[in-house]
């Protein structure tokens, strides 16, 4: 049997796990939806190498290319194996740096200094030594376990046993340290962050939105994004002074998830309803139901945009599902999300349907991101959008909405999946700009919007791209926003787009940031009478220069 390499030497490898972790990470250094910082490259390179290592390891034992009379071989052959790595490493990041620069170029980002492509080896080998010194400490106890256990049962029994029990172990540990330390202490940091009064932020003092004069919500209920939403509604002066004309003060209502954080999804509707009724949500012109992200966020952009086209005559109305940032509300509930979009929609839905018809105000869904996830939930499909909606913006959806992919999937022949119509049109339509629709003829009825760029790793993130080429990578469908350079391999392409969703300095009009784009789909959506182009560039210009708080 092979003498077990060092544990505390990871500088000692075998060739073709060697190999394998090379060229893993040799790979990450290809381009994909969004540009690298080195910071990022370098603990891409350690993931995939180490992943790499292991896929080695698996196949050496497999076709025993271990074997004890093969190590002067590997003795022989180490030193002309490191001489390789060092020049295909060197080629590799001389190749990044070209690639990414060209990358931010187009995408009009500052460009990043040479010298700090040296980091990416340097954190890369550090990081994955550290990574695989715990797989040779795991393996190492597996194998003292194994010896043990084989004393006293059979060798096959052995092996399994201590498996089970090493992943038993293992779990435990992982649940002590990650989830219930970890996670609590992050669970504990972002309810206080909801829960921050913001001092420089005052009461509102009009009625028209929650925690104002009358409001069933306290201005403490709010909690941090819900304090924000309302203290970053337009004034009726701000918006008649953008119209020309008399302007009412917009409503806003928002029902946020408390100090505690346990929170009745249902019983938050209700109240989002009678806050509707207090403020004479019903009698407005337009009446848009918003979903939120994790944290409760909603896109200004979004509700400043409709607002100042309908002069103020409108109503907006959200609940906070959750204090958490999007990516862990998503991966601890959720279900929470898509809960919150339904149970807020079909408590407005209720309360309008029993409005006479020719009183009802124009009722439209929207939100962003993980937000745009939830408000899909109330429906199930095109047909019941147009039916029960006036009109939707959608912006940036997420990999996992369903809806969105289902539409995607069954979208017609020839479209791209980037880009895609679905039905010619005739209700749902997708655009990059807000401007250019795809769709055969004009746009009529019931107009539900998909704001989407080809660059988006949030939704294109999918995790079948772990095992599958997607479409937008394919031949005919690569779309101008993707590198030409850019190439599918298995895992790792799934694991360049897991760090493309975090990249920093991404523009307005790239990846996940939309700017004012929203403020020319809602001027295709749901366009005033008289509205035109002109009042749309207003507007963005207005809006471009605005700052809302965050």
């Amino acid at each position: 049997m092979v003498q077990a390499l060092p544990v505390f030497r990871p500088w000692l490898m075998r060739p073709l796990p060697a190999c394998t972790a090379t060229l893993s990470a040799l790979l990450t250094l290809t381009p994909s939806l969004l540009p690298r910082t080195a910071l990022f490259q370098g603990v891409l390179c350690a993931v995939a190498a180490i992943l790499g290592y292991g896929a080695g390891v698996l196949v050496s034992w497999l076709i025993e290319t271990a074997r004890k009379e093969h190590e002067p071989v590997r003795r022989r052959a180490r030193t002309p194996l490191v001489l390789v790595f060092a020049l295909l490493l060197g080629i590799g990041l001389w190749l990044y740096q070209r690639w990414q620069r060209q990358q931010r170029d187009a995408l009009g980002m500052d460009g990043q200094p040479f010298w700090q492509v040296l980091l990416v080896p340097l954190l890369g080998l550090v990081l994955f030594g550290a990574l695989l010194v715990i797989c040779r400490i795991i393996h190492r106890s597996g194998q003292w376990l194994i010896a043990k256990l084989g004393r006293i049962v059979p060798p096959r029994v052995a092996v399994v046993v201590a498996v089970l029990v090493l992943a038993m172990g293992l779990s435990s540990v992982m649940d002590r340290t990650l989830i219930q330390r970890v996670a609590g202490t992050l669970d504990n940091i972002y309810l206080g962050v909801n829960d921050e009064f913001l001092n420089e932020l005052q009461k509102p003092l009009v009625s028209e939105v929650s925690a104002g004069p009358g409001s069933l919500s306290s201005w403490e209920q709010l909690g941090r994004q819900g304090r924000l939403f309302v203290n970053n509604t337009p004034q009726r002066e701000e918006i008649s002074q953008f119209t020309g004309t008399q302007a009412q003060q917009p409503i806003r209502v928002y029902i946020g998830a408390g100090s505690d954080g346990e929170v009745d999804l249902r019983e938050q509707a209700y109240q989002a309803v009678e806050e509707l009724e207090r403020t004479g949500a019903f009698e407005r012109q337009v009446l848009n139901v918003a979903t939120g992200t994790g944290r409760g966020w909603v896109n200004e952009n979004q509700i400043q945009a409709m607002e100042y086209m309908w002069g103020g005559d409108t109503a907006t109305a959200s609940i906070q599902y959750s204090y958490l940032p999007s990516w862990m509300s998503f991966l601890v509930d959720s279900t929470r999300a898509r809960d919150a979009g339904r149970l807020l929609f079909d408590a407005v839905y209720q309360r309008w349907a029993q409005l006479p018809h020719e009183q009802r105000p124009l009722l439209v869904v929207s939100g962003e991101s993980l937000g745009s996830f939830g408000a899909e939930a109330a429906f199930s499909g095109a047909q019941d959008f147009a039916s029960r909606t006036d009109g939707a913006l959608f912006v940036g959806p997420a990999a996992n909405n369903q809806l969105w992919g289902q539409l995607t999937t069954e979208r017609d022949a020839g479209s791209p999946q980037h880009l895609p119509v679905y039905q010619e049109g005739e209700h749902v339509r997708f655009s990059d700009d807000g401007v250019r629709w795809p769709g055969q003829g004009d746009w009529e009825g019931t107009r539900i919007g998909y704001l989407q760029h080809a660059n988006d790793p949030i939704s294109w993130g999918h995790a079948s791209v772990l095992t599958q080429r997607p479409d937008w990578l394919r031949n005919g469908q690569r779309p101008d926003e993707i590198p030409r350079q850019m190439i599918w391999v298995p895992v790792i392409t799934g694991l360049q787009l897991v760090l493309d969703q975090v990249a920093p300095g991404v523009p307005d009009g790239q990846g996940h940031e939309f700017g004012q784009v929203p403020v020319r789909a809602w001027a295709q959506i749901l366009p005033p009478e008289e509205w035109n182009q002109d009042d749309t560039e207003r507007l963005v210009r207005l809006l471009s220069t605005s700052q809302p708080a965050r």
